[in-house]
């Protein structure tokens, strides 16, 4: 593949695809809007403004000096004190601040992560279906994403045995996401922490995305209990996205979590890639993590009702099958073997105005499904998605 340019540019670049989304959502222009308006599927964005007070604040530290500033590498040391606080209680542990780096956005920490663990000619282990963004971003650094299955049968939660088989001399780390993305599947506690053992025990790392952590299912508080000891300090890096839990994407707002020592080498990296994360939500937030706690527990549940909503949406129409949910994401198997996931996305979006993903972006073998992230609209609009689909045939 070329790039299309007078002088050549890594190729490892030029060979990626482009970014999926944009192409997605140029389908939509040729929706007439006949079946009223578009019902946008497509993308991981919270559904809801942020909080009166964290717009209040951001609007304060954006009018500021000091709020123009470049800040420490790692990020704001209230920032990193008030997060290592919130998980250490939510997990139990003992996180320090110096445990914790503020990167812009949860996509920058996973790829610093990767620049921390891997080189050119390295593997790294994916579940599959993939996050197009990993896969994309392993590709840049010629690190192979060599694919983990996860099967529908199994709610498409990865097996150890699978990936224990998988690992040879060049894998470096494996990768989870929890809840996934993109087919919204909560891997139980007990499979996070046998991962946890077999990367000990291979001496490789544990990476685990947790970008969608506070919206688990009603009951369940923290993916796992690996931080309730200290032996997770040599094998387990984490990260997170405060974009999605406090509704500031646009704000670009993640975290890593790893031992002390790790967050040293990665500042080498984020000092050349971000120099400091954005200010402006970072003064924010160490009030946010505490003062809305109540109001990301509401959110929490209006995710997961929507969830529901979505299920009851499809119930009449069983040749769509739901075949994983949660979080923000849903499966759907869609009923037309015979054709591309991109077809048919392309049809729904074109002839009734639903936006979802097709499967194929997601990874080798996805053509069967669509990704729908059903978060973004309200309840009333996903209860009308069984009037658009019903008839629908490619």
């Amino acid at each position: 593949m070329t790039s299309g340019l007078l002088n050549p540019i890594n190729p490892l670049v030029a060979d990626v695809g482009s970014p999926p989304i944009p192409e997605a959502q140029s389908w939509t222009r040729r929706y007439d809007g006949a079946l009223g308006p578009l019902i946008n599927l497509s993308q991981a964005v919270p559904g809801n403004p942020p909080h009166p007070g964290m717009l209040e604040r951001l609007a304060a530290t954006a009018g500021s000096a000091a709020g123009a500033q470049y800040g420490a590498i790692a990020g704001d040391a209230a920032l990193r004190q008030a997060y290592a606080a919130d998980l250490s209680r939510i997990y139990e542990g003992r996180i320090a601040p110096e445990d914790t780096a503020v990167t812009a956005g949860c996509n920058l920490a996973f790829f610093a992560a990767m620049m921390l663990l891997a080189r050119q000619g390295d593997a790294v282990l994916l579940p599959t279906p993939w996050y197009f963004n990993h896969q994309m971003s392993l590709d840049m650094l010629g690190v192979e994403p060599r694919p983990l299955p996860c099967h529908p049968e199994a709610g498409f939660v990865p097996r150890v045995e699978d990936a224990e088989a998988l690992i040879d001399g060049r894998v470096k780390a494996i990768v989870l996401v929890t809840p996934n993305n993109p087919t919204g599947a909560v891997y139980p506690a007990h499979v996070i922490e046998a991962f946890a053992d077999l990367c000990r025990r291979r001496g490789i790392y544990l990476v685990i995305d947790e970008t969608y952590r506070d919206f688990l299912p009603s009951g369940v508080n923290r993916a796992h209990g690996l931080f309730t000891g200290e032996e997770w300090r040599g094998t387990v890096i984490q990260l997170y996205s405060f974009s999605k839990s406090y509704a500031i994407p646009g704000h670009r707002m993640g975290a890593i979590t790893a031992d002390a020592g790790l967050i040293e080498q990665v500042a080498k990296i984020l000092d050349c890639i971000q120099i400091c994360a954005p200010r402006t939500a970072q003064a924010a937030l160490p009030w946010a993590i505490e003062g809305l706690r109540v109001w990301r527990e509401e959110n929490r549940a209006e995710i997961n009702r929507r969830a529901g909503i979505f299920r009851e949406a499809l119930a009449p129409l069983p040749e769509w099958r739901i075949e994983s949910a949660g979080a923000y994401f849903a499966y759907l198997r869609h009923p037309f073997p015979e054709q591309t996931a991109q077809a048919v996305a392309e049809r729904l979006a074109t002839e009734r105005g639903v936006l979802g993903l097709p499967g194929s972006y997601f990874g080798p073998g996805q053509d069967g499904h669509l990704r729908i992230a059903f978060a973004n609209v309200s309840a009333e609009i996903l209860a009308g998605l069984t009037e658009r689909l019903s008839g629908f045939a490619v």
